[in-house]
């Protein structure tokens, strides 16, 4: 049988087979990185797409057996003229011990010496991993843009996300917005600890979860960040899709500590800083109910709180409104960061 696992480390994903009567694992993929493959009809030959950190994608032909038969294809460095920042990928402590894989983007021409503003980009929730041994280490190029343009940009990826085991992902269950949030703060103490950090210029940015958990560490650490731009945000789990919602947080009914600790409409006074929400008005996913009762709640308390949306679009923002999107969230930043 064949699979394809995080066996070697949670940054990469390798393919292996395994011999059913003996247990035996080989692997087959042999270079560092993800790697993604399709196998032909008698699995005698595998089509191999992988890319690592340094490696832009490259596609080859192997045997079963892992031979390298053909290289198919090698990606150029399409960046390779441009001055990009310096990408680093470690680990920090959770509060339990566990090690929790962070991706750090510093400007060009880093100066310790200097203070810098630092862009917090986050999901935080399961089926997701941002943090990975593959190209820019899996970061998009808008995080590399945000670096370009002086700030640190940092990502961790909590307990609840994913190719981390059941344990590891199920840290959330029935309690969504806890630990991913205390797991978020620790990269937050790791940030400050830096002399390069200017700690009072701390923004987070995220879609869908990631929105959720923006409004969270907004609402849930009040004064700690500046600036926030939370995208299609979940904000009381109850609306959200049954096969999902339930999955994590059981029903309202089984649960109802759960849902009620979870929903952001329970501390919406909280709010300190700048916050920018996001929604696309033909949302199916995080329907649009979501961001307008967060809104009718901060009319309610009398906080104030800035609002956009996208007519006609679904969860996400695509085509040429990508770009204004983009354009929206670099001068939200710029303005109040």
């Amino acid at each position: 049988m064949y699979f394809q696992a995080t066996k070697e480390s949670p940054l990469e994903e390798h393919i292996y087979s395994v011999n059913l009567s003996t247990g035996d694992i080989f692997k087959i993929t042999s270079e560092k990185g993800v790697h993604n493959v399709l196998f032909n009809s008698n699995k005698e030959y595998l089509i191999d797409i992988y890319s690592n950190i340094q490696t832009p994608t490259r596609g080859l032909l192997l045997s079963s057996g892992g031979e390298n038969k053909q290289t198919l294809f090698e990606n150029t460095n399409l960046l390779k003229d441009y001055k990009l920042g310096k990408t680093s990928v470690f680990t920090i402590k959770s509060n339990d011990n566990t090690d929790l894989y962070c991706r750090m983007i510093t400007p060009p021409d880093f100066d310790e010496n200097k203070k810098y503003p630092a862009l917090v980009y986050v999901y935080g929730g399961p089926h997701a991993q941002l943090v990975k041994n593959s190209w820019l280490a899996a970061s998009d190029l808008f995080l590399q843009y945000m670096a370009l343009k002086g700030y640190v940009v940092f990502t961790l990826d909590n307990r609840g996300s994913y190719n981390r085991g059941l344990k590891f992902e199920q840290a959330i269950f029935r309690n969504l917005g806890t630990v991913e949030v205390d797991d978020q703060m620790k990269g937050i103490d790791f940030l400050t600890s830096k002399k390069w950090i200017d700690s009072k210029r701390i923004g987070v940015h995220g879609w869908s979860y990631g929105g959720f958990m923006t409004i969270s560490l907004m609402l849930k650490h009040p004064g700690i960040f500046k600036a926030g731009v939370a995208g299609g945000p979940v904000i009381d789990w109850k609306y959200y899709e049954v096969m999902y919602g339930e999955r994590y947080m059981d029903t309202p009914e089984e649960n109802p500590e759960g849902y009620k600790n979870a929903s952001l409409l329970n501390y919406v006074d909280s709010l300190k800083g700048k916050l920018l929400v996001i929604h696309g008005t033909m949302d199916n996913t995080v329907v649009w109910q979501h961001s307008l009762t967060f809104i009718k709640e901060c009319i309610n308390k009398g906080v104030q709180v800035d609002y956009f949306v996208y007519p006609d679009h679904e969860h996400n923002i695509g085509g040429k409104d990508r770009v204004h999107l983009y354009k929206k969230i670099f001068q939200y930043f710029e303005e109040n960061l």
